[in-house]
């Protein structure tokens, strides 16, 4: 199987570590003909020693954001990532109220964009978290095409991050979310997680009051995390390379995989230009006649399976 490399940045925060778990439980998985290395960066130290423990395998790397220090190491010690999840934001809108410098610093990934541009190839996804607060709040289901207005520092950084992303990065994925809800993380984080304190306080019969005229879209974490792998997959399942077909037909017959030796498509002449990487995005045809398109791997056991019938 080809190995793929997954960067969590922000990797001890509470999606982080949800991510984390899930990607370190399907690095080997018979629904995909790949294999997951997982890595992940953080901020705050020390380390905690839970997400060592849980994660011997996944390399750490020390990151800020504000220097830009620490991701030369990630270059020399993992390489270039195939998919990037960028968790990382000062997300408590009051906080950056406070220090809307720091908050631009963090929440506007120019470092993170600027270390992916300098590897040759371009073939990194970008998954970025982007918040509902983009939006000004005068209606009700906002859309992708809707303006964004934001009212507040916090969002105002979240959209100059939007922007910045989409004027720099080639293949990437912007995900709006609002409250994010769920069980707490492998190691507690120590903001507030909303269903916890409710009921802590409920529990203890504390009166407490909240806002009737203030409405949201939360969203349990591990949607949202089923949501990050699904796009992680097709990122990583719908383009293949010449070797990699290879490889798919030799898993499903047993066949030696040592008999494939990979090599550079520009070390052999073949009397023709051939481009080197036309795959295509094909979310619009999906969405528009709501169609699942088999995966290669699947593809190459359906041939193989109905030839041998004939």
């Amino acid at each position: 199987m080809s190995k793929k490399k997954i960067l969590i940045v922000g990797g001890t925060g509470y999606l982080g570590q949800h991510l984390l778990q899930s990607y370190n439980a399907n690095q080997t998985s018979q629904s995909h003909s790949y294999d997951l290395t997982v890595a992940f960066t953080y901020h705050s130290t020390p380390l905690p020693q839970p997400l060592l423990d849980a994660f011997p395998d996944s390399q750490s790397f020390h990151v800020d954001f504000k220097s830009a220090i620490g991701f030369e190491s990630i270059s020399n010690a993992f390489g270039q990532p195939d998919v990037v999840v960028n968790c990382a934001a000062i997300s408590v809108p009051r906080a950056c109220e406070i220090d809307p410098a720091s908050a631009h610093a963090i929440n506007v990934p120019s470092s993170l964009v600027k270390w992916l541009q300098s590897f040759q190839q371009n073939s990194t996804l970008l998954i970025h978290l982007s918040t509902d607060q983009v939006y000004e709040g005068e209606k009700s289901f906002y859309k992708e095409e809707d303006i964004a207005i934001p009212l507040n520092v916090y969002g105002k950084t979240k959209v100059a991050a939007e922007k910045f992303i989409s004027e720099n990065c080639p293949n990437f994925v912007i995900l709006r979310s609002s409250i994010i809800y769920g069980p707490q993380t492998l190691s507690p984080v120590p903001k507030s997680l909303p269903i916890q304190w409710i009921d802590g306080a409920l529990s203890k019969r504390e009166t407490l009051e909240f806002f009737h005229d203030e409405f949201r879209c939360p969203i349990y974490v591990k949607d949202l995390v089923t949501v990050i792998l699904a796009l992680t997959n097709q990122w990583l399942s719908d383009r293949v390379s010449r070797v990699q077909m290879a490889e798919a037909v030799a898993q499903f017959r047993g066949h030696d995989t040592s008999l494939i030796k990979p090599v550079s498509a520009s070390s052999v002449d073949r009397g023709v230009k051939s481009p080197a990487d036309i795959s295509m995005d094909i979310t619009r045809l999906v969405q528009t006649l709501n169609i699942n398109p088999v995966s290669f791997k699947d593809g190459v056991k359906l041939t193989l399976t109905t030839e041998a019938k004939r």
